[in-house]
């Protein structure tokens, strides 16, 4: 737990030598575990980054889509970087970097679904996941889609592979990625339907460790390690770079 509204988080992270980063563990690839059994991804490298500027090491702790405010409100976790899409509802409980990664929600069928996109999903269930916004995203453009709530992704694409349910409803590139790591069982349909700019997740009023979040996130555009890394985990350079401010 956070020491006293008056504390400084940058202080306290750099004192303790520990930044305490919630990401993803199910969600390739920016948070997931591997094969050796290691928390990897582009969140998480791009995390490593931002602890290499504070000075400090990185700690990784496991958030869902449902727990990753919380734990930030409570001082679980630091900073949650966690695919997590910078909204205004979100922006009341928290506060929020700059955007550093920019998406769209998609849907991903089974191979030999005749589903092509959101119009085809009334009266189909959809696997979307709790304390995303994709159920409610999907809702707007499609009110006649019946929902199917998961706790993570891995079920809702067990549920998929199973014929339970018809399609799963999430960002693009974890679609994309699922697609292609499924050896032809799924398949991506409709292209993006919204837009998604990721932010990181930061406690409430602690402008100082923002701005050196936001600081760090810029210097990796600015050194060509935020296009590496880009690079190294969606295989294309980037197409927009979060925003740089001027010295």
């Amino acid at each position: 737990m956070f020491s006293g509204l008056n504390a400084d988080l940058l202080q306290d992270v750099q004192k303790r030598g520990v930044l305490k980063a919630g990401v993803k563990y199910d969600f390739p690839p920016f948070g997931y575990v591997n094969e050796k059994g290691q928390v990897v991804g582009f969140d998480i490298d791009l995390v490593k980054y931002i602890a290499k500027k504070l000075g400090v090491k990185p700690v990784f702790t496991q958030v869902t889509s449902k727990t990753r405010i919380p734990m930030v409100q409570s001082g679980s976790v630091d900073i949650a970087a966690a695919s997590m899409t910078h909204k205004v509802k979100r922006d009341l409980p928290i506060d929020f970097t700059i955007s550093y990664y920019f998406d769209g929600q998609s849907i991903m069928v089974r191979k030999d679904s005749t589903i092509k996109n959101y119009h085809d999903l009334s009266g189909k269930k959809v696997g979307v996941i709790q304390g995303a916004t994709s159920g409610d995203n999907l809702k707007r453009v499609n009110p006649k889609v019946k929902l199917v709530y998961f706790q993570e992704y891995p079920q809702a694409v067990m549920a998929l592979k199973r014929g339970k349910i018809d399609a799963v409803s999430t960002d693009y590139t974890w679609c994309v990625t699922q697609a292609k790591n499924s050896h032809g069982a799924f398949k991506v349909v409709g292209g993006t339907f919204t837009f998604e700019p990721y932010g990181m997740g930061v406690r409430e009023n602690e402008s100082n460790f923002r701005d050196a979040v936001n600081f760090a996130i810029q210097d990796a555009v600015r050194d060509g390690t935020y296009q590496k890394l880009y690079i190294k985990w969606f295989g294309t350079k980037p197409n927009r770079l979060p925003e740089v401010w001027p010295k």
